[in-house]
């Protein structure tokens, strides 16, 4: 079954404000963003939409909404390839050296950073990751998971309502650290019940 046209603009909303925060709205953002007059439709609609497999949801989370497959490939058909999805690759530079010419360049694919359809990008705001060389209004990369390992850099939800970009350390004690690339900032020891993992870091792009 196909969205009705105010279904389509649930599942647009749900994805631009995960896309934007990394993490889902709550059912009074939706209705606020939406216009909606009660959270009572907004919890028709999202079932509705969990029906038809355009979301999923998550029951031991707060903020557990997640855009369904369906949905995401039936955007990446709406919408042609984009031009400049490659440039050339003339070589390899040490900073200060000229490049070196080569006759058959390579293409960069800016499908290389984008793993999967569950890879979505953020506005970096702050300076706590700035000794990783990730500087405040830096857009990152990431890719939508749970699994991490030490030393990771993740985007992390805390109570459900603080989303950060800190690395990852599971402690000894058994408590998780979220620690800043920033000297003069101290990490953050949560337990780990605390701890929503949204993602891990992909890349990192600045523009000048």
């Amino acid at each position: 079954m196909a969205l009705t046209r105010r279904q389509k603009e649930v599942m647009d909303f749900l994805s631009g404000f995960i896309d934007k925060h990394g993490y889902s709205p709550s059912y009074e953002e939706v209705a606020s963003g939406l216009g909606l007059a009660s959270l009572a439709t907004v919890h028709k609609h999202i079932q509705a939409l969990e029906a038809k497999q355009y979301l999923r949801r998550s029951y031991n989370h707060s903020r557990s909404l997640e855009i369904g497959e369906r949905y995401v490939s039936e955007e990446k058909a709406r919408v042609p390839p984009g031009r400049g999805a490659a440039v050339p690759l003339l070589g390899r530079i040490a900073a200060g050296a000229p490049v070196e010419a080569i006759p058959n360049p390579e293409q960069l694919h800016f499908s290389d950073f984008v793993r999967d359809k569950d890879t979505y990008a953020l506005q970096v705001r702050g300076d706590s990751m700035v000794e990783d060389h990730i500087c405040s209004g830096d857009f990152v990369l990431v890719e939508r998971t749970d699994s991490v390992k030490n030393g990771d850099i993740i985007v992390a939800l805390v109570d459900g309502t603080d989303a950060t970009l800190k690395r990852y350390y599971l402690e000894p004690d058994g408590r998780v650290r979220l620690q800043p690339a920033n000297s003069s900032m101290k990490p953050i020891l949560v337990d780990p019940a605390q701890l929503q993992i949204q993602g891990r870091l992909l890349a990192v792009m600045r523009k000048y």
